[in-house]
Protein backbone atom coordinates (compact mmCIF):
# COMPACT_ATOMS: atom_id res chain seq x y z
CA UNK A 1 0.00 0.00 0.00
CA UNK A 2 1.64 3.29 -0.84
CA UNK A 3 0.44 6.62 0.78
CA UNK A 4 1.11 10.10 -1.04
CA UNK A 5 0.92 12.56 1.73
CA UNK A 6 1.09 16.01 -0.33
CA UNK A 7 0.68 18.94 2.17
CA UNK A 8 -1.01 22.44 0.99
CA UNK A 9 1.55 24.36 3.19
CA UNK A 10 5.21 24.71 3.09
CA UNK A 11 6.26 23.68 6.62
CA UNK A 12 9.51 25.74 7.87
CA UNK A 13 11.44 26.96 10.85
CA UNK A 14 11.00 30.67 11.94
CA UNK A 15 13.70 32.33 13.88
CA UNK A 16 11.85 34.71 15.96
CA UNK A 17 15.03 37.24 16.29
CA UNK A 18 15.05 37.68 12.47
CA UNK A 19 11.48 38.32 12.29
CA UNK A 20 11.77 41.16 14.98
CA UNK A 21 14.63 42.82 13.38
CA UNK A 22 12.31 43.74 10.64
CA UNK A 23 10.38 46.22 12.33
CA UNK A 24 11.05 48.45 15.26
CA UNK A 25 7.50 50.09 16.18
CA UNK A 26 5.67 49.38 19.67
CA UNK A 27 2.65 47.84 20.21
CA UNK A 28 2.21 46.70 16.98
CA UNK A 29 2.14 42.70 17.05
CA UNK A 30 2.87 40.92 13.61
CA UNK A 31 1.75 37.34 12.98
CA UNK A 32 4.45 34.88 12.50
CA UNK A 33 2.60 31.51 12.86
CA UNK A 34 -0.82 30.24 13.53
CA UNK A 35 -2.41 27.19 14.90
CA UNK A 36 -5.50 25.46 15.58
CA UNK A 37 -7.64 28.82 15.06
CA UNK A 38 -4.60 30.78 17.47
CA UNK A 39 -2.24 33.46 16.32
CA UNK A 40 1.47 33.02 17.22
CA UNK A 41 2.39 36.60 17.28
CA UNK A 42 5.40 39.20 18.24
CA UNK A 43 5.61 43.01 19.48
CA UNK A 44 8.08 45.00 20.86
CA UNK A 45 6.77 47.01 24.13
CA UNK A 46 7.80 50.13 25.28
CA UNK A 47 6.44 52.54 27.68
CA UNK A 48 2.75 52.61 28.93
CA UNK A 49 -0.09 50.26 26.85
CA UNK A 50 -4.08 50.89 27.76
CA UNK A 51 -6.18 48.95 30.67
CA UNK A 52 -8.07 46.47 29.11
CA UNK A 53 -9.99 43.09 28.65
CA UNK A 54 -10.50 40.36 26.46
CA UNK A 55 -14.32 39.33 27.23
CA UNK A 56 -13.88 35.57 24.99
CA UNK A 57 -10.15 35.17 24.80
CA UNK A 58 -7.49 33.89 27.48
CA UNK A 59 -3.78 35.40 26.47
CA UNK A 60 -0.14 34.36 27.18
CA UNK A 61 2.62 37.22 27.43
CA UNK A 62 5.97 35.07 26.74
CA UNK A 63 8.91 37.56 27.25
CA UNK A 64 12.27 36.78 24.66
CA UNK A 65 14.21 39.51 25.76
CA UNK A 66 13.40 42.22 28.40
CA UNK A 67 11.43 42.96 31.06
CA UNK A 68 7.23 42.91 31.10
CA UNK A 69 4.82 44.18 33.72
CA UNK A 70 1.35 44.00 33.65
CA UNK A 71 -1.30 45.73 36.14
CA UNK A 72 -4.10 43.63 37.70
CA UNK A 73 -6.56 44.59 40.07
CA UNK A 74 -4.81 43.36 43.16
CA UNK A 75 -1.09 43.53 42.21
CA UNK A 76 1.60 43.75 39.33
CA UNK A 77 3.11 40.94 37.78
CA UNK A 78 6.79 41.01 36.35
CA UNK A 79 8.13 39.02 33.67
CA UNK A 80 11.71 38.74 32.84
CA UNK A 81 13.43 37.58 30.17
CA UNK A 82 11.53 33.32 29.28
CA UNK A 83 8.89 33.90 31.58
CA UNK A 84 5.16 33.55 30.26
CA UNK A 85 1.99 34.22 32.18
CA UNK A 86 -1.34 33.58 31.25
CA UNK A 87 -4.28 36.35 31.42
CA UNK A 88 -7.59 34.63 31.78
CA UNK A 89 -10.77 36.06 29.32
CA UNK A 90 -12.53 38.85 31.41
CA UNK A 91 -9.57 39.99 33.16
CA UNK A 92 -8.59 43.83 33.18
CA UNK A 93 -4.99 44.25 32.71
CA UNK A 94 -2.57 46.93 31.85
CA UNK A 95 1.10 46.20 30.16
CA UNK A 96 3.84 48.34 30.24
CA UNK A 97 7.38 48.36 29.81
CA UNK A 98 10.03 51.13 31.08
CA UNK A 99 12.36 49.65 28.41
CA UNK A 100 11.80 47.52 25.15
CA UNK A 101 10.86 44.07 25.86
CA UNK A 102 10.35 41.74 22.54
CA UNK A 103 7.14 39.82 23.45
CA UNK A 104 5.36 36.57 21.86
CA UNK A 105 1.92 36.05 23.04
CA UNK A 106 -0.58 33.50 22.02
CA UNK A 107 -4.15 34.26 21.40
CA UNK A 108 -6.85 33.25 19.41
CA UNK A 109 -7.40 34.64 16.12
CA UNK A 110 -10.10 36.65 17.14
CA UNK A 111 -8.33 38.85 20.01
CA UNK A 112 -7.68 42.41 19.28
CA UNK A 113 -4.65 44.10 21.17
CA UNK A 114 -6.50 46.50 22.66
CA UNK A 115 -9.50 43.85 23.89
CA UNK A 116 -12.99 45.76 24.93
CA UNK A 117 -11.18 49.48 24.28
CA UNK A 118 -10.80 50.76 21.06
CA UNK A 119 -8.02 54.15 20.79
CA UNK A 120 -5.16 54.93 18.85
CA UNK A 121 -3.35 51.34 19.81
CA UNK A 122 -5.58 49.23 18.79
CA UNK A 123 -4.51 47.48 15.80
CA UNK A 124 -7.25 45.45 13.59
CA UNK A 125 -5.39 44.64 10.59
CA UNK A 126 -2.30 43.09 11.58
CA UNK A 127 0.93 42.30 9.65
CA UNK A 128 2.11 38.82 8.55
CA UNK A 129 5.64 38.64 8.47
Amino acid sequence: MEFNFKSEMEINKVNVQSKLNTFNEYWTPKIVGELNNQFVKIAKFKGEFVLHKHEQEDELFYVINGKLFIELADKTLELNTGEFVIIPKGVEHKPYAPEEVSVMLFEPASTLNTGNTKNELTVSDLDKI
